[in-house]
């Protein structure tokens, strides 16, 4: 167990400073820093996306799916109100909800 957590932080310090080492001297280019904005949204959405659109290990894009749904309640009140902790009383609220009425 030691073994695999000193592993993978031997493997996260190398891919960080292999990365600083390679740029420390040539600097990173304008268009490199543009493309790597949006890294953190590929990951999330490489996460998020299974669990709302195959929830139980198939493709279901009916509305009985209750987290697409509730994501699809989610992304439009963030994207209106930018409220992200109201976004996820609303998307909770609403997979408890549909639980009970369809369960």
């Amino acid at each position: 167990m030691i073994a695999v957590i000193l592993g993978m932080a031997i493997i996260t310090f190398l891919t960080r400073f292999l990365f600083m080492a390679l740029f420390s001297r040539t600097g990173i280019s304008e268009k490199t820093i543009a493309v790597m904005r949006f890294v953190p949204i590929a990951v999330l959405m490489s996460l998020i996306a299974p669990a709302l659109f195959a929830p139980r290990g198939r493709l279901d894009l009916s509305f009985t799916n209750e987290y697409l749904v509730a994501g699809i309640l989610a992304t439009a009140l963030t994207y209106r109100t930018r409220n992200l902790i109201l976004a996820i009383i609303v998307g909770v609220s609403t997979i408890l909800l549909m639980r009970f009425l369809f369960a």
